[in-house]
């Protein structure tokens, strides 16, 4: 896929998904099982902050949080004509409970949750 396009259907059917996420469980398996994430667990919140940036996409990364958690970081990201690549976006400031900047500098959204063990144990996806 080139850096500056997206695939037109942005979705798949469930059948999919489901077998996507097997290949990734059956790829998982030799990993600690401590360790194995098949999901997270995202606040609507996060999403809803990364996209009034305005940027064309979201990038998310993966990390290791303060509790040892595997978690997801998103930015947003802008296509750079120029460079061909898009490159992210991260805002100087956030309001919370009606106060604004209430950060030192440039954010990241975050607050994912791995499933396990904050998954649904009765999706067909888990």
């Amino acid at each position: 896929m080139e850096n500056e396009t997206f695939p037109e259907k942005v979705w798949i059917e469930l059948s999919t998904a489901e077998t996507w996420a097997k290949k990734h469980r059956d790829h998982m398996a030799v990993e600690e099982p401590k360790n194995r994430i098949n999901a997270y667990l995202i606040p609507s919140t996060a999403l809803e902050g990364v996209l009034k940036l305005g940027t064309e996409a979201v990038r998310a990364y993966v990390g290791i949080n303060d509790k040892n958690e595997k978690t997801l970081m998103f930015v947003g990201a802008t296509y750079n004509a120029e460079t061909k690549i898009f490159e992210d976006v991260f805002p100087e400031g956030i309001t919370v409970g009606g106060k604004e900047n209430v950060t030192d500098g440039p954010i990241v959204y975050d607050t994912s949750r791995p499933c396990p063990p904050y998954g649904d144990p009765n999706s067909p996806l888990a």
